[in-house]
């Protein structure tokens, strides 16, 4: 029998500053990134010659992280064990011309990203994040996070059936959020960004700025036995896989790995991750082609490699709702704290099947991990997830899991304390092999 994972309360405090550092993908990315290269992963760029030298590496490319470690003695057709993640969340973003406002209101203009949850943005202190471009082509990083900006919600007294017949939100009138009083004029937020940044307002002549909730993470609860905070989904998957792929090529040293271990987080999930940087893009089998290539191989090396390599769809599903679980499988209630999900659907929402759960069952047995299984109630819609698009893209045996969460596409999510620590574990184990 495998020892229990005992609960590190340090691990689920490092995702809660991970969550307050990465107000954005781009963010997100760049402190992945910052963690890798203190264990000794350096970044290769996509316009430069790779060679296949043992080690860890990573390719950045916008809100997107590709990073793996090639253990000593690899062969050119030694399969991948990849953990798949996205980076980004559904929110606010800054539209083109963003200067707006009426009625002596100062406002910006901001396009809805995702599936977010319209209500939850109302009467928050919201910050500014994301990145410009500058006329040289290189980016920098904005994070305004203190309170900026505010969708203010309308008073009862102007709604007085907003408690009996439910709020109606109109994305394109009621969530613009307000910055100040005054006229608005051409170039403001801009020339507030630059002035932050330190940069001038003509250099910058691109942007990718989006709107956060400062509220720091913080543990809920009477005995801390819960986490609120922000960007969960899908954080907590980018994070887990972060230190699960340092801790297996920690673990590895100079000894043989029988798999190469991948951490993939994509950018633009939320809305059907079609980009360059989406998992239904290139830039995946890409990387994982040129890293056989690298090491002497071909097609059929190729070949070969993928056809043993199995991939973990990490991302966030849906813990039972104590005042809603007439809307839950009534045989599935995943519960926090009861360790990470293995996520089914037939229709293939979710990649899962039964050789899969074999995989994923093994890993958590051997990391001591307790796992749940989630299902979608048959009268409800099924979300899904980058595991059906990695499957089929790549041909890789792909398995759908993830931490079961409250809230989720809220600007503030809610899951149990242990789980994100329990999914590391089970992270690790899989990536081992």
């Amino acid at each position: 029998m495998s020892t229990p994972a005992r609960f590190d309360r340090g691990h689920t405090d490092d995702l809660m500053s991970f969550l307050a550092a990465s107000p954005s993908p781009y963010h997100a990315v760049a402190n992945a990134a910052e963690r890798l290269e203190k264990a000794g992963f350096r970044q290769v760029r996509e316009t430069d010659a790779w060679d296949g030298s043992a080690g860890g590496r990573f390719v950045l490319r916008g809100g997107a992280i590709i990073a793996w470690y090639v253990p000593e003695g690899a062969e050119p057709h030694t399969p991948f064990r990849i953990v798949g993640a996205h980076t980004d969340s559904p929110n606010l973003r800054v539209k083109p011309l963003p200067d707006t406002g009426s009625y002596g209101w100062r406002q910006v203009a901001v396009e809805i990203y995702g599936g977010t949850l319209l209500n939850t943005w109302l009467d928050r202190d919201l910050g500014l994040a994301g990145r410009v471009t500058l006329r040289d082509g290189s980016h920098r990083l904005v994070n305004v996070d203190r309170a900026l900006l505010r969708v203010p919600q309308l008073a009862v007294h102007l709604d007085r059936s907003v408690n009996t017949d439910g709020l109606k939100l109109d994305r394109q009138r009621h969530m613009q959020p307000v910055w100040g009083l005054g006229s608005p004029s051409e170039g403001d937020l801009i020339r507030f960004v630059a002035e932050e940044t330190g940069t001038g307002a003509d250099d910058i002549i691109g942007w990718d700025l989006m709107v956060h909730a400062i509220e720091p993470p913080a543990y809920l609860g009477q005995n801390r036995d819960l986490v609120a905070g922000p960007r969960m989904d899908n954080l907590i998957s980018v994070h887990a896989g972060t230190a699960a792929l340092i801790a297996a090529a920690a673990r590895a040293g100079g000894a043989p790995l029988p798999y190469i271990p991948v951490l993939a987080a994509f950018d633009h999930e939320e809305n059907g991750s079609q980009s360059d940087t989406g998992a239904d893009g290139p830039l995946l089998g890409t990387v994982l082609e040129r890293s056989v290539l690298s090491r002497g191989g071909g097609y059929e090396d190729r070949a070969r490699s993928f056809a043993g390599t199995v991939c973990l769809s990490s991302d966030t599903g849906h813990a039972v709702h104590p005042n809603y679980g007439d809307r839950h499988d009534p045989t599935h209630h995943p519960r926090p704290n009861g360790g990470p999900i293995l996520k089914v659907n037939v229709n293939m929402r979710y990649a899962t099947d039964g050789s899969g759960r074999a995989v994923f069952a093994a890993a958590c047995e051997k990391a001591g991990v307790p796992w749940q299984s989630f299902v979608s109630n048959n009268a409800m819609p099924c979300g899904t997830t980058i595991g059906p698009i990695t499957a089929a893209r790549h041909g890789i045996r792909t398995v759908d899991i993830g931490v079961a969460i409250l809230s989720m596409h809220s600007a503030r999510e809610l899951c149990g304390a242990e789980d994100p620590y329990l999914l590391a574990n089970a992270l690790v184990a899989f990536l081992e092999g």
